[in-house]
């Protein structure tokens, strides 16, 4: 037997509905619910009609009058949850799939693909059907991306570490001093490659050409000055990074880049060059000497190149200058020549904003756990 449910609002009801649907509130489904209640309130359309206006099958409709007459106004609107499709993988098959991508890969591989971990977890499931889609969502939703790495410098906070970390960022609180600068050093290293094949430059509607292929044309270092109270840097380009190289840069320092200067506060890290034996390899023990009285040596902690400003300016340069092919050293030393006068020029600096203060605030585990050891 067809029934037909008539649909009687009470004005409650019915202020209810209409406050509903005039703000939107809700999600589309109740919403659609809630208007074909009023429409079809005392009669005023038929199905037909509001089938028509809010684009709407007679099945949902007949349903919505049903649940409204036969249970309440809350049922009518509250469309039964839907099932949608089962998961593929059960809580037992999803905790086997985060144990394989957090362990080591297979001997052969560097790290795991949805591939290898699609193959590998149905292995271990006794061959059920697993696509590599269902394996990305399930370790999107677990956020495991095991195929990315981050590289992070692991070191040990202790009290050396924070003594001399401290120690360097006292030394940049200091305001500038022309008598006592602050010089940051430090050593990157350049390949230098040359083009097989020449380049096609850019043109109108079209982008450079480069070919992929390429050849090895040695190696260069470069020494790299920093001072940003003036907003000054050098790049040194030289075939080695021995300790007689070193000692010719701290010469320079000292002879040519600051002759003024009473005492040259030089930060670098702990590499093995790094030392004022250096100077007496490479010179007679009064030269080395005398250099040695201009200058003073600041170690940032090990494992903490970070804490080194000049290792922002060598990413600069990287960025603004070297990232390209350059096939000769003379060529390097040209290049390098122009994008540090056009640097000094600007006097582009850094502003370091990181402090004793800012340490203690943000390092406070680090600091907590050297408490607890005394």
């Amino acid at each position: 037997m067809n029934i037909k449910y008539i649909v009687e609002l009470t004005e409650e009801e019915q202020n209810y509905l209409l406050d509903l649907t005039s703000k939107g509130k809700g999600n589309a489904r109740l919403i659609k619910r809630a208007n074909i209640l009023l429409m079809a309130n005392q009669r005023k359309y038929n199905e037909k009609q509001i089938a028509e206006t809010l684009s709407v099958s007679s099945s949902t409709i007949y349903r919505t009058k049903r649940d409204f007459v036969e249970f309440s106004l809350e049922a009518a609107l509250e469309e039964g949850k839907r099932p949608g499709k089962p998961r593929k993988l059960d809580a037992n098959q999803e905790a086997l799939l985060v144990s394989i991508a957090c362990s080591k890969p297979p001997a052969d591989r560097c790290q795991w693909t949805l591939s290898l971990l699609t193959s590998e977890l149905i292995a271990l499931t006794e061959g059920e059907a697993v696509s590599k889609e269902t394996v990305r969502r399930r370790l999107k939703d677990n956020e495991l991306k095991p195929w990315q790495k981050k590289m992070w410098c692991i070191s040990r906070m202790n009290a050396d570490y924070v003594a001399q970390m401290e120690h360097i960022l006292d030394l940049y609180a200091e305001p500038a001093d022309s008598a006592r600068p602050v010089v940051n050093f430090d050593e990157a290293m350049k390949q230098l490659v040359a083009d097989v094949s020449d380049a096609v430059p850019v043109k109108p509607g079209q982008p450079a050409k480069q070919d992929y292929e390429y050849k090895r044309a040695g190696m260069a270092n470069i020494f790299m000055f920093f001072d940003r109270h003036r907003g000054w840097r050098k790049a040194k380009v030289t075939a080695y990074k021995k300790s007689t190289d070193f000692a010719e840069c701290m010469r320079e320092l000292v002879d040519i880049h600051y002759p003024n200067a009473e005492t040259i506060r030089v930060v670098m890290d702990n590499y093995g060059t790094h030392r004022p034996a250096s100077l007496y390899k490479a010179f007679p023990p009064e030269e080395a000497r005398r250099v040695l009285r201009r200058l003073e040596f600041h170690y940032t902690p090990k494992h903490a190149s970070w804490l080194n400003m000049v290792e922002i300016e060598i990413g600069n340069m990287n960025q603004q200058c070297l990232n390209r092919r350059i096939p000769e050293r003379e060529m390097l030393i040209s290049e390098l020549s122009a994008w540090e006068t056009q640097r000094n020029q600007e006097k582009a600096t850094i502003n370091w904003m990181f402090n004793v203060d800012g340490a203690r605030s943000k390092l406070t585990r680090a600091y907590d756990k050297l408490i607890s050891q005394n």
